[in-house]
């Protein structure tokens, strides 16, 4: 069974922080910790592609492993790691990611490689709406994520080339646009559950709900509330449907009475968000639209996508269409299996696609 701990788990890493997040804790499977490091990067007089200029943003990040430098010093194994629109950096440390990623031996194994794991701009640790200029934090988009964990790379941690970027979901998308920003600066590049297309249709449907219920919502004020609004909460579990497997909801609800305590556990979930930050997670992405530059990436892409993604539907035909675009670039239409598949949280379960990290890395 499928249980409520398990569906709630993983939709609280990465896609559904949105429900609420906590303490990454490790079990007694997880192996021996590398070295681990959590800091904050404070980027001075940070200029927003708005024009706007806050005087300090701050990024948090936690790094896996140890920097190798060459024979000139620059640090030539860094791997940087982006999250989805409503999660952190802690989507990428949990127990699961541990043992299937940075293990001796594992495709990211940290004996070998120095994982970056920020907090992207506007959630997390990292500066945002909620800290306390509210609607009056500039109204940033995925160039402006982008460029933040650029300059804590480069100017905090002194990272100027990475062996691979790695995304998912908003992340992903973001993986598209670090290529064509940064060209040179990563070996390879796989984006995963995302396309390389403005996000329009039902992709764009579902975040206007969101989006329209804050905005609308009696209590929002114009983002200026003293106490949290609440109607927009009840909308929020339009997100469970949209990005896990109907298989697997269907396990974890089937009946009328399961599902209706589903139901109001995501909202209660959804409660332990600041409004505003939400607001801006889904709007963030009116920047997005990397198709027409595609051509500039240079590093070797291998793009994962899942049959059972509704969010990035494969019936799109959008990789067969524009991958020819990308000079080294390969894609993968995971097929769904009895059991086996969780839909757009396949972000969250690395055993399904670390076999292609370890590919492009070869």
């Amino acid at each position: 069974m499928y249980n409520s701990r398990v569906l709630l788990s993983a939709l609280a890493i990465g896609v559904a922080t949105v429900f609420g997040t906590g303490a990454v804790r490790a079990d007694e499977s997880t192996p021996a910790s590398p070295p681990e490091q959590a800091g904050d990067f404070i980027a001075h007089d940070f200029r927003f592609s708005d024009g706007t200029v806050l005087p300090e943003v701050r990024i948090h990040y936690v790094t896996i492993g140890t920097p190798r430098r060459d024979a000139q010093g620059r640090i030539d194994n860094a791997v940087l790691l982006m999250h989805g629109t409503t999660g952190t950096g802690a989507e990428f440390l949990t127990p699961l990611m541990r043992r299937e990623l940075y293990a001796p031996g594992q495709p990211l194994d940290a004996q070998r490689y120095f994982v970056v794991v920020p907090d992207g701009l506007g959630r997390g640790g990292s500066s945002k709406p909620s800290d306390g200029l509210r609607t009056g934090f500039p109204h940033y988009g995925y160039g402006d994520v982008i460029e933040a964990n650029h300059q804590l790379l480069v100017d905090g941690l002194h990272v100027t080339h990475l062996r691979l970027v790695l995304g998912v979901s908003m992340g992903g998308m973001q993986t598209w646009m670090w290529g064509e920003r940064y060209p040179d600066m990563a070996d390879a590049l796989m984006p995963i559950v995302s396309q390389p297309i403005a996000i329009a249709g039902r992709n764009w449907l579902w975040r206007q709900m969101i989006v329209g219920a804050i905005r609308n919502d009696p209590g929002w004020h114009n983002g200026d509330y003293s106490t949290e609004p609440t109607q927009w909460l009840r909308v929020m579990p339009i997100f469970a449907v949209l990005t896990v497997n109907p298989a697997r909801l269907q396990e974890q609800a089937p009946d009328r009475k399961a599902a209706t305590a589903l139901y109001d556990n995501l909202v209660e979930q959804a409660r332990k968000n600041d409004a505003n930050d939400v607001l801006y997670w889904f709007e963030s992405s009116w920047d997005y639209n990397p198709t027409a530059d595609l051509g500039k990436i240079r590093a070797q892409v291998l793009a994962v996508n899942f049959k059972d993604d509704l969010l990035n539907a494969t019936d799109l035909g959008v990789m067969q269409r524009l991958i020819p675009l990308v000079p080294h670039g390969r894609y993968v239409e995971v097929p769904e299996t009895e059991g086996h598949s969780y839909g757009h949280q396949t972000q969250t379960h690395p055993e399904a696609w670390k076999s292609y990290v370890a590919q492009l890395l070869d």
